[in-house]
């Protein structure tokens, strides 16, 4: 049986690129103009761009079959499984209060203002990494310390940005995030089958992310705000420690994704353990596991489950872009483009042009990590294969540099659009400005720089040797890349 002929469209190859300028329209209209931050919302917007682009295709029905096959492909049938199971862990996290027990915890140390924002960005980077979510943690995290830490003389945009870089950092590292999910599953062994896997992807990315958050800790410790005062009286007097019990299971977990990479066997482990802690401290009733109310089915397992319909829904439509953008062989051109230049013959070069590739596509689609690293993820996956990089590497440079600057852009970054949108609505504050939020969000810029660190001197570069194995040199044996689709 052929392969599939080459997609062509009205007005040449570049017309492929318009459901990818629709897809971008509709980020800069609901995070910019409309200041709405609603990914179901956005994942209309990629339908949409999708049967527009349909218009200019000069075969309707080849066209859309590219489509079905963009979505029906291993990688992104794999990333919805796993963003549905791990749905309803984080549901779990999020129903026990962990933060609750953070507020206790800094309400019993008192602490002045410098160490409120630098305590404030320890935890936020904690729940983040144990729940996956950033935008979920951020919300849940500035209505508890934004107007404390103020209150304390905290500096508001350093504390604001303490907020958003704790939700990046645990999205940037957590095992169970769909962005680590999504830059592990699109890197392809090339010599054992199977994509990189998240434990060894997430143990790679360790050290550049520890190393960008502790330049960010030292920041917030020495900028966050002037001296005096102590958490007493400023924050709700209800919190209780109970919540941070939940770390247990939090941490075995991740125990179990380090030890055995293997996503599904820990949020298994996660989820009896978290189920069985929750019921057996009277964090959870049995219905808020699984029960009904008003005929309607309630509990973590369900809401956890419905919670990810809208990333699920963007993730099948930006899969189904990139489908097209395949078979209309613009991601074959991209890879040869940089694969043949000078630039991208060595590993080096290889592993900047993925860099670049990931800020600009962070900025294209707006900030939302998720889509850019779906989008461009094949494509680094074919420049890094090509020089032999390690999966693990090619994810790594790729999620970080997305992660980073890709993800802070100003005016394009649902990252700050957010984070300033938090900021406002308290009595006597001041909402603080896009351009502020940039400034102030110093982990993912910390990152930036770790990460042109990490390439210029390749400090932890590795690359794939027989069997898949890590290697600290390439090695003589050509790398087998993916075969480009016959013609028919």
């Amino acid at each position: 049986m052929s392969e599939p002929r080459e997609l062509t469209f009205r007005g040449g190859w570049l017309a492929a690129f318009v459901p990818v300028a629709v897809f971008l329209f509709f980020c800069v209209l609901f995070f910019v103009i409309l200041q709405a931050f609603e990914m179901q919302a956005l994942a209309m917007g990629g339908f949409v761009a999708l049967l527009l682009g349909a218009v200019l295709a000069t075969n309707y029905r080849h066209y859309w079959d590219a489509v079905m096959r963009g979505i029906g492909s291993p990688t992104a049938v794999s990333i919805v499984v796993i963003l549905l199971v791990i749905g309803m862990f984080a549901q779990l996290i999020k129903a026990t209060n962990v933060s609750d027990g953070f507020v206790w915890l800094a309400n019993e140390i008192g602490v002045d203002a410098r160490l409120f924002t630098l305590f404030t960005f320890i935890v936020v980077c904690t729940v983040a990494m144990a729940t996956g979510s950033s935008i979920g943690t951020m919300f849940t995290a500035f209505p508890i310390f934004y107007p404390a830490g103020v209150a304390l003389g905290a500096e508001p945009a350093l504390l604001a940005g303490a907020i958003v870089s704790g939700g990046i950092f645990g999205d940037n590292l957590a095992p169970i995030s769909d962005t680590t999910i999504i830059s592990a599953a699109s890197q392809r062994f090339r010599r054992r089958s199977g994509v990189a896997d998240i434990g060894g992807v997430v143990a790679a990315r360790a050290k550049y992310a520890l190393a960008a958050a502790g330049l960010a800790a030292l920041v917030y410790l020495l900028l966050g705000g002037g001296s005096g005062g102590d958490a007493a009286g400023v924050l709700p007097e209800e919190a209780s420690p109970r919540g941070l019990i939940m770390l247990i299971p939090v941490a075995v977990m991740l125990t179990v994704a380090f030890l055995t990479r293997d996503i599904f066997k820990a949020v298994t482990v996660g989820l009896v353990l978290g189920t069985l802690t929750a019921l057996g401290t009277g964090l959870m009733s049995f219905e808020g596991v699984l029960g009904v109310a008003d005929g309607t089915p309630v509990g973590f397992l369900v809401e956890g489950l419905s919670s990810m319909f809208s990333t699920v829904i963007l993730v099948i439509s930006v899969f189904g872009i990139v489908g097209v953008l395949s078979e209309a062989r613009v991601l074959q051109r991209l890879v040869d483009w940089l694969s043949n230049s000078r630039l991208a013959a060595t590993p080096r070069g290889a592993e900047a042009s993925i860099a670049v590739g990931s800020v600009v596509t962070g900025g294209l689609f707006g900030g939302v990590t998720s889509a850019s690293m779906l989008a461009f993820g094949p494509i680094a996956d074919e420049i890094g294969a090509r020089v032999n990089l390690h999966p693990y590497r090619r994810s790594n440079v790729m999620d970080c540099f997305t992660m980073g600057l890709g993800g802070v852009i100003p005016f394009l970054s649902a990252y700050l659009f957010i984070g300033a949108q938090l900021t406002g609505g308290y009595d006597h504050l001041d909402p603080v400005s896009i351009q502020t939020m940039f400034v102030s969000t110093v982990y993912p810029l910390a990152l930036t720089v770790v990460m042109v660190f990490a390439v210029l001197t390749g400090w932890g570069r590795r690359f794939e040797g027989p069997g898949g194995a890590l290697a600290t040199r390439p090695t003589k044996a050509p790398v087998e890349t993916a075969p480009e689709p016959a013609r028919t």
